[in-house]
Parts: C-alpha cells; sequence; structure tokens
C-alpha cells in the first residue's frame, strides 16, 4: 500500500503540473463546458485510447499516459463544474483552481484508499484494456444519469463517476508508470 501511496502522489503532481500550467495559458476558458461537455471530452479521450489498443497504432504522437493524463485533469473539471454549476464566472484566478483541484484529489486519494482496503489492490492485476472499458462504461452512466435530470433511482451521482474515472486514470498511470501496460 505504502508504494501506491507513493505512485499516487507522483502521478496526481504530474498530472497537477500540466493542468496548472494550462491554467495560465488558456486561462480558465473549460469553465465554458457544460458536463455533457466534459463527458464528451472525456469520452474522446477514452475511445482513442480503446482505439489504439485495439489497432495497435497510433497515428498522432500523443500517447495512451498522455490520454489518461487528460482524462485525469477532464475528471476534476467535471468536478469542480459540478460544485461551481450556480457560479457563472468563468475567468477563475490560478490561486483558486489550485485550491479546488487539490481538494478533488484529496477526496479522489481517500476514495482510493478506502476502496484498496475493501478490493485488495486488485486493479494491480486489471488490464488497461479494462481500465479503458471501465472509464468508458462510467461515462455512459454520467449521460444516462444527465438525461435523468440528474435523479436516480437508487445509483450513485454524477461526482461518484467522475472519481472512478479519475482513479482509473491513475491505476492505469501507475502500472504504465511501473512497465506494467
Amino acid at each position: 500500500m505504502k508504494n501506491t501511496d507513493v505512485r499516487y502522489n507522483e502521478v496526481v503532481a504530474g498530472c497537477r503540473d500540466i493542468f496548472l500550467k494550462k491554467t495560465r495559458d488558456y486561462g480558465t476558458s473549460w469553465r465554458v463546458y457544460r458536463i455533457i461537455s466534459v463527458t464528451d471530452q472525456l469520452y474522446i479521450k477514452a475511445k482513442r485510447i480503446r482505439t489504439i489498443q485495439e489497432k495497435g497504432i497510433q497515428r498522432i504522437g500523443d500517447d495512451i499516459a498522455g490520454e489518461f493524463r487528460g482524462i485525469l485533469n477532464y475528471g476534476v473539471i467535471g468536478l469542480i463544474q459540478l460544485d461551481l454549476a450556480d457560479n457563472g464566472r468563468e475567468d477563475l484566478p490560478v490561486e483558486t483552481v489550485e485550491r479546488l483541484y487539490d481538494a478533488k484529489l484529496v477526496q479522489a486519494r481517500q476514495l482510493m484508499f478506502d476502496k484498496n482496503h475493501d478490493y485488495g489492490e486488485a486493479w494491480r492485476e486489471m488490464s488497461q484494456e479494462s481500465f479503458t472499458d471501465l472509464i468508458l462504461a462510467k461515462l455512459l452512466r454520467i449521460k444516462q444519469i444527465l438525461r435523468n435530470e440528474g435523479e436516480t433511482l437508487i445509483s450513485e451521482g454524477i461526482d461518484a463517476n467522475f472519481y472512478d474515472i479519475i482513479n482509473y486514470a491513475v491505476f492505469a498511470l501507475i502500472l504504465i508508470q511501473e512497465g506494467k501496460h
């Protein structure tokens, strides 16, 4: 579990660095996204990973690890957008974005540790293809919840799905980092 803690923090630090640099470059242009748009951005990235996995060839330079980093960061954007839905302000200071990003990753990390306790790090034996499929399934769930106007009868909400997507991306990146994928 200690190795997972270290690896988790390394992966998140790299994604955070990219996110904050892009925030400095582009500002918070992503604030115009509605949740369906964030979901579609995530879908595009996950679908690209799946296509590369199935065809065994990629034609543009962005590698699979980069797509998983993007998935993690768009998952955080989704969570932030859920919280700020009623706040019409599009331009947020970098310091505010940094604080919001960190808060979401603290929650994602705690969820990962709680689930790791119960599941015994089963993810370490999973394939990259399974992470991709699980992310795609979570995205389809979010789309259905949105069609249901955010209502669920017994299922977790949109935020829980975003947290799971973030953690699946972290797991995939850890296994890539460790040379297992």
